[in-house]
């Protein structure tokens, strides 16, 4: 099977990290968790969003992976910052992760970013991720906490 760049860039990444994890890429967009999960066949609670933030004071990034149907509360998660955030616009997306908005992964970014985990994402010991691109995910099937760099895990709801 063949990957498109993006989502190959990213299965690399999985490959130097040693993470025995595939990316696979779907006829239909995975853009939103509605859709990811009606092309996986799984829970919309089992598909993890992406979602960047900046800090209003300091500029930095600010990734929230937060289960399929929870909204975040931007309040819990400014608290656990420590000020401000508010919702990143494409470009800074795209600069800091290195993908476009609908196809960030949980990781391998451009740059180092503050994360955070949904607690209600660690009630699955199988998830799905962005891998690159809308098309692109990978299933991780352990929690997803075992994968990632330093995070945090916090109610995001």
């Amino acid at each position: 099977m063949s990957l498109s760049k993006r989502a190959r860039q990213f299965q690399d990444i999985l490959d130097q990290r040693g993470l025995d994890l595939t990316v696979v890429e779907l006829p239909e967009s995975t853009h939103t968790a509605d859709d990811a999960a009606r092309a996986l066949g799984c829970e919309k609670a089992q598909i993890v969003k992406s979602l960047v933030f900046r800090s209003v004071t300091t500029g930095e990034a600010v990734l929230v992976l937060a289960s399929g149907p929870n909204r975040v509360d931007e309040k819990a998660v400014a608290a656990a910052v420590g000020g401000d955030i508010a919702k990143a616009d494409a470009d800074f997306v795209k600069t800091v992760t290195g993908y476009t908005i609908g196809g960030v992964p949980p990781l391998g970014h451009k740059e180092d970013l503050t994360v955070f985990v949904d607690e209600d994402l660690l009630s699955f010991t199988e998830t799905w991720a962005a891998a690159g691109t809308p098309r692109a995910v990978f299933r991780i099937p352990m929690k997803i906490t075992e994968i990632l760099p330093a995070h945090t895990v916090l109610s995001v709801k």
